[in-house]
């Protein structure tokens, strides 16, 4: 039995005799048990039907109760004719019928036949074995790794528009019945597809869980090109409502739709849109089912030994500058062992391409997007990086490891308050001993005024940033070579302190030893950021 009263059947007889299939009668009846919706259409609408019958039959019991009644009264005291039972049918000026006798005179359509008119068929054969079995063969195919689905469901944008028509066509009769029902107690056509699909969807893929939460997404989307200018009036009645976006195709969005029907007072919808709505000829189309598993993020820190191998793919004006880069050569690895759709690439810091990175490395993080392969074990990670290592010499990765998110965040926090050392070959233009630059050695937490270099100027804003240089250490080499040591704030730049990028950078190296100096090489020797974990060799 449905879990129907009294009070909703001329609900239901109204919203049959409107079009409505039998599940979206359920919905605007309120009916919150899952297991109502999970029983075939056909035989929900044929206990709806008799639901409407009993009422009926109720009905003409108590009209012969009353006739005879009548005839016995008549005999003993005749009375007047009763009113025309034709003029009791006829419709009133309002353009409906006495509540008592609608459901009489009203002809259900054969919802077996007709799309409903307000789920576009998506309650009808859209959520039954046939869409099952078709989502449970594209996750087959796409041999993705999970424990638990969560099944999500787009719907177009006039479903909104066709639901608050319906419920307008049976607010006043609520109103009558004195049920206080609000139109977001009515049960959404989203939450209804679930209950009757996760079940069938869970049977078809061998009993996987499909819940409320999980790191893997299941999406059917439909579409109904038929009646997608349903919502086209709303533009003109609430313009402020449907503002272009660029990354939406079309400015009737769900959420502008829903926000536009909040704003319509009920007259202005109603002079616009037919109430209850017109009739469907086709059903929803039921697009590509999409998987999608939530990002995988995976940290680790590397270093780098060649002088010709930039950060990221290094590209000018369209035309690639070096064969491979830092990033591609970790990269290429992991997201073939994830089987991920890409990934997203981040550094504490970087350096340029001709500038090594040595010591323990520089801490670096991807996120893979949309794994295939989400779990691995430590040896997996360990034989990963030995994989990464092996395919260069000109990179090499350690504390390879899986992270959450959240830990993503610990790389960048508090990135320019740690320090970073660094080894500069100099080159100067006066010859030297090694007293000339013996007092550098001494010089402690010397602050720098940066202007923003020229030679980055085209993808930084310009300004002057003040940076510290912790500690010197010098070694003489020749007249005119000496190795400089620094500890440094992360930030500053080196290159740009040593020859003094045309007094952009004040004090330099120039103004300490009096004489114009430039850098030869330069090397990342730590950067001192305690994350990743490390992992035992």
């Amino acid at each position: 039995m449905l879990p129907l009263k009294e009070k909703d059947k001329p609900i239901v007889q109204k919203l049959l005799s409107a079009g409505c299939c039998a599940r979206c009668v359920l919905r605007f009846c309120c009916v919150s048990v899952q297991a109502a919706y999970r029983k075939p259409h056909q035989d929900t609408l044929k206990e709806l039907k008799a639901f409407i019958n009993n009422t009926e039959n109720s009905k003409s019991q108590e009209s012969a109760e009353e006739n005879s009644k009548s005839h016995d009264a008549a005999v003993s005291d005749p009375a007047e004719d009763p009113p025309s039972k034709r003029a009791k049918l006829e419709p009133s000026e309002t353009g409906c019928l006495p509540e008592d006798d609608a459901a009489a005179v009203v002809k259900l359509k054969d919802e077996e036949l007709s799309v409903c008119v307000v789920c576009l068929g998506i309650l009808q054969e859209l959520c039954g074995p046939t869409q099952a079995v078709k989502i449970a063969e594209k996750v087959k195919a796409e041999k993705y790794e999970f424990d638990t689905l969560v099944l999500s469901v787009s719907l177009p944008a006039q479903l909104c528009v066709r639901e608050h028509s319906c419920w307008l066509h049976v607010k006043k009769e609520l109103r009558e019945k004195s049920m206080a029902v609000d139109k977001d107690d009515v049960i959404q056509v989203k939450e209804a597809f679930k209950w009757i699909m996760q079940g069938q969807v869970a049977k078809e893929l061998g009993g996987v869980a499909v819940v409320t939460r999980s790191f893997f997404e299941v999406g059917v989307e439909f579409t109904h090109p038929e009646t997608d200018a349903d919502c086209h009036f709303l533009a003109t009645t609430c313009a402020d409502c449907f503002k272009p976006t660029k990354n939406k195709q079309s400015v009737f969005t769900r959420m502008a739709v829903v926000k536009a029907l909040e704003k319509i007072d009920d007259a202005k919808f109603l002079k616009h849109y037919p109430c209850p709505p017109a009739q469907p000829s086709s059903s929803c189309i039921s697009q590509d089912v999409q998987c999608l598993h939530v990002s995988v993020f995976v940290a680790g820190r590397y270093n780098k030994f060649c002088r010709s191998l930039p950060q990221t793919p290094w590209v000018i004006d369209g035309e690639r500058r070096m064969e491979s880069s830092v990033e591609e050569l970790i990269a290429a690895p992991i997201l073939s062992a994830f089987r991920a759709d890409g990934f997203n690439f981040s550094s504490s810091g970087r350096e340029d391409v001709d500038v090594r990175t040595l010591g323990n490395g520089r801490p670096f993080a991807m996120e893979l997007l949309n794994p295939h392969r989400s779990r691995f074990s430590k040896v997996e990670m360990k034989q990963l990086q030995e994989t990464i290592n092996k395919s260069s010499d000109k990179i090499r990765v350690r504390d390879l490891q899986i992270v959450t998110r959240e830990a993503m965040s610990r790389m960048k926090e508090g990135e320019e308050e740690k320090t970073k050392s660094y080894t500069a070959l100099v080159w100067t233009q006066k010859p030297i001993q090694s007293e000339d630059i013996a007092f550098i050695d001494d010089i402690k937490d010397l602050t720098l005024d940066q202007k923003t270099p020229l030679r980055v100027l085209h993808r930084r804003a310009l300004a002057v940033r003040q940076r510290v240089v912790h500690s010197m250490t010098t070694r003489f080499l020749d007249s005119h070579h000496f190795y400089l040591g620094l500890k440094t704030q992360a930030g500053t730049y080196i290159k740009e302190f040593v020859h003094g990028d045309f007094g952009r950078t004040k004090p330099n190296l120039c103004q300490l030893l009096k004489t114009d100096t430039d850098i030869l090489e330069l090397d990342v020797e730590s950067v001192d950021v305690d994350w990743p974990p490390p992992i035992p060799e």
